[in-house]
């Protein structure tokens, strides 16, 4: 006797979409045929599409922010909201500050999640103190203990690493067998910008767009590249934001570099636009890199079509807006320089993506579940266990009403923000079910389970990336 069947739906994976019932027996996928019956529980999927559950592998929680400067979100709130918009896994940033030893930041890192998950985890590592003991000890323990992703920095004080410093941790990244992010911006170009604001008493928050210009994107890009090239080891780009960023991937990818990369909501549906507003409330928007132009968000857009994009991800990073803690910090009041960086967006990324993307024909069902699911599953070294709907996989599912209409609006999300960025979109397509190892998380917009569900995830070495 089967514990679940879903039952009249249509499964959708990465390759595939077709009429079908899926079996479930402890947690996993048993069964995929016609007319299944005998279970416990019969979901009726009848006019929903079954898929895997998203997974968004750009997320910070709980993240080490600055002085005074509190996250909106800990392990609780955002893994309720990612359960809500249709995640069952997500991958945060596990932040080494400088002087900090990697396994002392993981330690910290799992205390802050363990038993308050609704999805499940698992951790990228966050390297800006590259010393010998973290690079040449730590890095290969952890990796060989499933932590088997780092990202590093070009941009931030604080956080950003020399060029010599990330040749250094890429070499490491290879020698150990982990793929490396990174966040590409040319820092130095940034604090240029930002003296010459500062001069000219340009404070308000559109200047955080006009003093992180595509140039700086597009350098640090084709720098990152280049590195990378001499160490002879892949990266991933991560939030992508722009076509001059897109066409130094394809430059790369021409030349024979292993380069992926990533785009997100806000390059897709926002513009620096909304960051020039009367007073404070651009502040709302400000993320790194900005939001571009219309003619960026074309470029992106193609790069989802045409497969320049191998994830999509929400780079949620939370902060509330009407709080001394988060926006509206007292640095961040006299100075855009100083408003924490970050926009909520787990919980709206996969509406976006499907209401814009494919009810508006700009791409199938199945590339839908590649850049939500899939293709995370195979980069990060969690497939065939995640990102599938196959036999003897996660019966992580989420059920889609493909024809169900909603509006974006605070009131109707859980994240611990006080606001969305999204606010006012309209959207074709919405999360109606959110199964976690064969258990309902979410079912017609209602919490169905305690925090604690959702458990970490060690993961493989990604060495198939997206050829498997």
């Amino acid at each position: 006797m089967l514990d679940t069947i879903i039952k009249g739906g249509t499964v959708v994976t990465a390759a595939d979409t077709y009429k079908a019932d899926v079996g479930i027996k402890d947690g996993r996928i048993t069964i995929i045929a016609a007319d299944l019956t005998d279970a416990a529980e019969v979901i009726d999927a009848t006019g929903l599409l079954v898929m895997p559950g998203g997974i968004d592998s750009h997320v910070h929680i709980a993240q080490p922010s600055g002085d005074g400067i509190t996250m909106a979100d800990d392990f609780e709130s955002a893994t309720r909201s990612a359960a809500f918009g249709g995640h069952t896994t997500l991958l945060p940033f596990c932040l080494q500050t400088r002087g900090q030893s990697l396994r002392d930041a993981v330690s910290w890192y799992h205390g802050l999640a363990e038993g308050n998950c609704y999805t499940d985890v698992s951790f990228h590592l966050i390297i800006t103190d590259p010393t010998p003991q973290a690079l040449n000890q730590d890095l290969p323990a952890l990796v060989a203990d499933g932590y088997t992703s780092v990202k590093v920095f070009m941009t931030y004080e604080g956080m950003k690493l020399t060029d010599k410093e990330i040749l250094q941790t890429l070499a490491a990244a290879k020698s150990s067998g982990a793929l490396a992010m990174v966040h590409a911006e040319n820092d130095d170009a940034i604090s240029y910008l930002r003296d010459v604001a500062a001069d000219r008493g340009e404070t308000a928050p559109k200047y955080h767009a006009t003093t992180r210009p595509i140039p700086a994107e597009r350098e640090a890009t084709h720098r990152a590249i280049a590195l990378a090239e001499i160490i002879d080891v892949p990266i991933m780009i991560v939030h992508v934001s722009n076509g001059d960023a897109i066409d130094e991937i394809k430059a790369g990818r021409a030349r024979g570099s292993k380069v992926f990369s990533e785009t997100c909501p806000q390059y897709l549906v926002l513009t620096a636009d909304d960051l020039d507003t009367d007073g404070f409330d651009g502040a709302r928007f400000v993320c790194s890199p900005p939001p571009r132009d219309t003619a960026s968000q074309v470029a992106c857009w193609a790069g989802i079509e045409q497969g320049v994009f191998d994830v999509y991800s929400s780079d949620h990073c939370p902060f509330r807006y009407d709080d001394s803690e988060g926006k509206k910090h007292p640095d961040g009041l006299k100075s855009f320089k100083w408003v924490p960086n970050g926009i909520p967006g787990v919980e709206t990324s996969l509406p976006i993506l499907f209401s814009e993307g494919v009810s508006k024909g700009r791409i199938d069902l199945q590339r839908f579940v590649a850049l939500s699911s899939t293709n995370h599953a195979k980069m990060y070294g969690l497939y065939p266990k995640k990102g599938t709907i196959a036999v003897g996989s996660d019966a992580d599912i989420t059920l889609w009403d493909p024809t169900r209409q909603e509006t974006l609006r605070q009131e109707i999300l859980h994240h611990g923000a006080d606001y969305t960025p999204y606010e006012g979109i309209e959207v074709t397509g919405w999360p109606v079910r959110t199964i976690l190892r064969g258990k309902t998380l979410v079912a017609d917009g209602t919490l169905m389970q305690d925090k604690g569900v959702g458990a970490y995830q060690g993961r493989a070495l990604s060495g198939q990336r997206l050829e498997g």
